[in-house]
């Protein structure tokens, strides 16, 4: 029996981690689109959680069909134009009220082989998975409005100088000495928000996508930190400033330390040319870089996991 003292909370409900490869054959050079894609549906689905009634569900193996389907019919051009197709697709459901839909799309590369001249060519329809970031995209639709991001997560970077460390507040639990110069590293995962009035049909989210992960990695390159959060506002601030599509920026740091091995105990100096790359624990930053204008659009974040 259900207590009248117990309701049902927030939920959703969908199909997760639903793997899709879609292979362009139009020419004989062929494309490939490899994602992960996620969807999860909001509603009034109370019965079904309290009654065990499913004359309201959109059964999960549906989503996951539809997301095929829509490889199929649609294409996929970016991760960001697919999941508007899914997402507005399944907000006519007169059940379906809103919902979020989520792609990691991973990257493959052309296998060079050597051309008719003797160099090296793209092959047309041989691959080979790349090992860099993951690209990243999340819709959320809730009360009619669309809240689209893109993003990207582990791409990992290292600087061997340029970075430093200092003037922080010490006690008698401070063990860590002031540095100067150190090699500092991270993985960055990043998510930004689109603005709510873009036009879709008019971005070119490739292109976009390039140019961000571009200027992350120039202001990681560029600017002397003073801290990994420095760094880490600093491109966002860079961010905003160049691509006037994106109002709300959000990053998650770990510093990856590298510490200076004491060498002495060999008759060795190690002027910062010796390190032992650390694994836990670890600092870890979490920010936001936002327009001051920009309105709040807490529904956009509060499924994601892990940005403040």
């Amino acid at each position: 029996m259900s207590s009248p003292d117990v309701v049902l909370g927030p939920n959703q409900y969908g199909k997760a981690e639903v793997r899709v490869v879609r292979v362009n054959r139009d020419t004989p050079v062929h494309t490939l689109m490899d994602l992960n894609v996620s969807s999860m549906l909001r509603g009034d689905f109370t019965d079904c959680y309290t009654e065990g009634d499913n004359s309201r569900v959109i059964a999960t193996d549906t989503q996951k069909n539809t997301v095929y389907a829509f490889a199929k019919e649609h294409g996929i051009s970016t991760p960001e134009q697919f999941l508007l197709l899914l997402g507005r697709h399944f907000v006519e459901y007169a059940e379906v009220d809103g919902g979020r839909w989520s792609a990691e799309s991973y990257p493959w590369e052309r296998i060079q082989v050597p051309g008719s001249d003797g160099a090296l060519t793209e092959h047309e329809h041989s691959f080979v998975k790349s090992k860099q970031e993951i690209r990243t995209a999340a819709l959320t639709i809730q009360d009619g409005d669309e809240h689209l991001m893109g993003g990207f997560s582990d791409l990992t970077v290292l600087k061997t100088t340029g970075s430093e460390f200092s003037g922080y507040p010490k006690d008698r639990y401070t063990t860590l000495p002031e540095t100067r110069d150190r090699v500092m590293a991270t993985d960055i995962t990043a998510r930004w928000l689109f603005a709510a009035d873009i036009d879709a049909q008019e971005v070119d989210f490739d292109a976009l996508y390039a140019r961000v992960k571009q200027i992350v990695m120039e202001q990681f390159a560029l600017v002397h930190s003073l801290s990994l959060q420095q760094t880490l506002y600093a491109a966002g601030e860079a961010v905003l400033g160049a691509v006037e599509e994106i109002e709300d920026i959000r990053f998650v740091m770990p510093n990856n330390h590298h510490y200076v091995v004491d060498l002495s105990p060999f008759g060795l100096e190690n002027p910062n040319e010796v390190f032992q790359a650390g694994d836990r624990p670890y600092g870890l930053m979490n920010a936001s870089v936002t327009r001051r204008a920009a309105p709040a659009r807490p529904q956009a974040w509060e499924w994601i996991g892990g940005f403040a």
